[in-house]
């Protein structure tokens, strides 16, 4: 499936607070994937749909206001491919390995709005700025009837911050009659010293009296989530997803951070044709 915010073309503020809020449009996508299954009257050989969405959501620099914004989207899938947000997944054969066990594998590529402007808070003015970049790896999940299991590897092909990053998420989906589905998840996911040290460290060229020279070195997130869905037929769907993200220690000892945690609070709506 495939969601595609409409974004800007111009790299902006508002540009990467969508890519922070990423996860608002895996969300949403995920759902669909869901509703994929029970077959809507359209072309079996791909799904298409039209949302809008509301996001707020809170990153760890020092200073930085709480930043809220609408989101259009639009999603599609078919049997080779799926596209959302600013990702695309090309689909491998799966493995069949029971009836309730199946595995799935995706060659991946997104682009990472991740970054800042020195301008953004006054922790970061005279700061180099810090950008987002394309990205690729692969991607693998475990369907069964306890969970699903998902494993997720990306290096920054851009160049920019030259990391990489590695998830592993674990979550269930739970109906509550014939209308609401809940899914709560929870995800680690380890980011390499490039990452971290490109994203939070600090320079020496940028070091100030209230701001000392730090290098990032690699550490590990944990995100808790719950998304929620209500299905009112099979064309018209309304999301809401909350999540929190713990920082490593690696992340919060950075004299640009104050925070402990992320958090983002999403809501939405789609119209499947």
């Amino acid at each position: 499936m495939h969601c595609v915010p409409l974004f800007p073309c111009k790299p902006s503020r508002e540009i990467r607070l969508s890519a922070a809020t990423s996860v608002f449009v895996l969300g949403l996508c995920s759902s669909m994937v869901a509703l994929a299954a029970e077959p809507a009257n359209t072309d079996p050989s791909s799904s298409w749909g039209l949302g809008i969405g509301a996001v707020s959501s809170q990153q760890p620099y020092t200073g930085i206001d709480r930043e809220s914004q609408a989101l259009p989207l639009i999603y599609f899938e078919n049997e080779y491919l799926r596209v959302f947000g600013p990702t695309a997944e090309i689909k491998l054969p799966s493995l069949t390995i029971s009836d309730t066990q199946q595995l799935d594998f995706n060659i991946v590529g997104e682009y990472d709005f991740s970054g800042y402007d020195d301008d953004d808070a006054r922790i970061l003015e005279g700061m180099s700025d810090r950008k987002g970049g394309f990205w690729a790896g692969a991607k693998v999940q475990w369907h069964n009837n306890l969970a699903d299991v998902s494993a997720q590897w990306l290096a920054d092909v851009s160049g920019n911050s030259n990391g990489q990053r590695f998830s592993l998420g674990l979550e269930r989906s739970w109906r509550l009659g014939e209308h609401v589905r809940l899914t709560p998840r929870l995800t680690a996911m380890w980011q390499d010293k490039k990452y971290v040290d490109y994203y939070f460290g600090v320079r020496d060229s940028e070091a100030r009296i209230d701001r000392a020279a730090y290098e990032g070195k690699s550490g590990l997130n944990t995100e808790w989530g719950v998304r929620g869905d209500y299905m009112f037929d099979k064309q018209h769907s309304l999301f809401l997803d909350v999540k929190a993200t713990s920082l490593s220690d690696e992340i919060k000892d950075s004299p640009l951070v104050d925070r402990s945690t992320e958090n983002s609070v999403l809501f939405g709506y789609l119209y499947r044709f």
